[in-house]
């Protein structure tokens, strides 16, 4: 099993169909990151409860964070950061704007439905930084998958954020409307 090494994994490596298929991945949810940082400052001016609004513009600085350690994971494997678009990261910001449209401002039901939103990105963003971090673990790559795994937990806490959030009053508030 190759080990990551100060100058990137060994060449057998690097020139697998799984450390391809990694790269991608990694290229992937760059530019999911990077796109996120676009429309959460969005979904926050669009949020009711100041709760909500606060806790997404925490995020968006989670986010550039996350971005930052996606290029030094990048930088680890000896590799150009380079985003390739993400289809499902598209879609689900694209859900995001269409709850925001189709939503009446100044409603719980609108934060009922960025909740929604949110939780469907961070729900992709944990099934992709879970299978990172063991495709990382596999090629030991042990660094990498550590700094990823520092993602996923930020990622799940993020989301039992919004859980709390919408289960403690949003959703209570949003069915009275």
């Amino acid at each position: 099993m190759a080990t990551t090494q100060k100058n990137g994994p060994s060449k057998k490596m690097k020139d697998s169909k799984f450390h391809q298929l990694f790269l991608h991945e990694l290229k992937d949810i760059y530019w999911a990151e990077k796109n996120l940082l676009k429309a959460l400052p969005k979904m926050a001016k669009g949020a009711t409860s100041s709760k909500l609004a606060e806790a997404l513009t925490n995020h968006v600085e989670e986010t550039k964070n996350q971005v930052n350690r996606l290029e030094e994971v990048f930088e680890l494997l000896d590799e150009k950061a380079k985003a390739e678009k993400c289809e499902a990261m598209e879609g689900l910001i694209s859900e995001a704007n269409d709850i925001l449209e189709d939503t009446k401002s100044d409603t719980m039901v609108r934060d009922a439905g960025i909740i929604v939103a949110c939780q469907k990105v961070e729900h992709y963003e944990i099934a992709s930084y879970g299978s990172l971090v063991a495709m990382a673990k596999k090629m030991g790559h042990d660094e990498v998958a550590k700094i990823l795994e520092q993602t996923l937990n930020e990622e799940k806490k993020a989301d039992k954020l919004l859980t709390e959030m919408a289960e403690s009053e949003i959703n209570e508030e949003a069915s009275a409307e």
